[in-house]
């Protein structure tokens, strides 16, 4: 387990920025963490590593957004709404688990089932007021 100690906003972007641009195809990001520690600042940057134009926004009314506009797409899934593996199989978004693209999962510790074949986990904590720390597998 790695740990990366972010300050801002800005850093944390700029940290899922440079893991965004070596992302394979198929892989699935999982995010963990309270409401308020990042986790859609950290897509935000992660869009950005993987050059999509697309404006990165929360999905979590939505369950999901896709984001086309750059050389792969990027499927943004949060679970925080949704409590069981199978509502989340019963919303339609199994699929997401194994994309044509990749796939950010926010909340992706309610997700029981089957392991996706490349999964990178990252947990963020809330430090202080902006201080966030990330780790991850």
């Amino acid at each position: 387990m790695a740990t990366f100690i972010s300050h801002s906003p800005a850093e944390t972007e700029a940290f899922a920025a440079s893991l965004g641009a070596g992302l394979p195809h198929g892989s699935v990001i999982g995010l963990s963490g309270e409401l308020g520690a990042g986790k859609t600042q950290f897509v935000k940057g992660l869009a950005r590593g993987l050059r999509l134009t697309d404006r990165v926004h929360s999905p979590t009314f939505a369950l999901l957004n896709i984001y086309s506009h750059g050389p792969v797409p990027l499927f943004h899934l949060d679970l925080y709404r949704l409590e069981t593996t199978g509502q989340i199989v019963a919303a339609g978004l199994e699929e997401y688990f194994t994309p044509q693209g990749i796939s950010v999962v926010e909340w992706f510790e309610r997700w029981q089932g089957p392991e996706p074949a490349c999964v990178r986990r990252f947990d963020l904590q809330i430090l202080n007021e902006t201080g966030r720390s990330i780790s991850y597998e």
